[in-house]
């Protein structure tokens, strides 16, 4: 019942009490239950439904999932960032939390959205770059053709990288073609590349591949990632950070 009453907008566990005549105790254990097969996607105070292969869902969802995880990922990131690195950050919502935590710091930064480069800028110390050229609302990343332009030229120590779904068997995946691409040339153009993927994600997968496991250097999640699917990364050779 959980799952039928589940669109793509929230439902909070409130109103999935009243609906189901459950506690919130057990809605909530259930929907934990739910996100670790992949079959709905938690988000502060609820759960929203998750499509098969996935679908774009708004900034403000995105935003809103898993927060304190992506808090926990952005504080293990910045131990991973030397000063005087050149660095490419990836669009998306962990991206925006990645750059909070690294404002202030000596870098010189490429960043794929105007978000991170306004949370970044936020504190005197990094260099910030961006690609230019329009952007798309309401996530305020740039278009394909100006941050493949702007990937051309830039050499990275290190590329902080996010994903719609991670699975060791179906590859690095997102939900659009132009995301895809921007990955792709984002890999390929930094020396380190380190993936931070909340541990729901791991258990998705997403219609565009822009790469394997073997293509990354590190994995950042959090707790509820599978141990097993963990110990897939490690024999692939990824080192694996695990957020608390």
């Amino acid at each position: 019942m959980i799952i039928k009453a589940l669109g793509r907008q929230p439902i909070s566990v409130e109103a999935l009490s009243e609906l189901t005549g459950a506690s919130a105790v057990t809605i909530r254990r259930d929907l934990t239950e739910l996100q670790g097969h992949g079959l709905v996607r938690r988000v502060h105070g609820g759960a929203v439904a998750v499509d098969l292969r996935g679908a774009p869902l708004p900034y403000e969802l995105r935003a809103a999932e898993n927060a304190d995880g992506k808090q926990s990922i952005a504080h293990l990131i910045g131990g991973l960032v030397g000063d005087d690195m050149s660095i490419i950050l990836d669009n998306g919502s962990t991206m925006d939390v990645v750059a909070r935590a690294l404002a202030g710091r000596r870098v010189t930064t490429l960043c794929m959205s105007l978000r991170a480069a306004v949370e970044m800028s936020a504190e005197p110390g990094p260099v910030v770059i961006t690609p230019g050229g329009p952007v798309q609302f309401p996530s305020l990343r740039s278009g394909s053709a100006a941050s493949l332009a702007a990937l051309s030229d830039f050499r990275a120590d290190l590329a902080v990288m996010g994903a719609c779904s991670v699975n060791p068997s179906q590859g690095l995946t997102v939900t659009t073609h132009e995301d895809a691409q921007i990955k792709r040339a984002i890999i390929a153009a930094s020396s380190r590349v380190v993936l931070a993927a909340t541990g729901d994600k791991l258990t998705r997968t997403s219609t565009f591949r822009f790469g394997v496991i073997e293509d990354l250097d590190d994995l950042v999640t959090t707790s509820e990632a599978p141990p097993e699917l963990l110990d897939e990364f490690v024999a692939a050779g990824v080192r694996v950070h695990v957020a608390r």
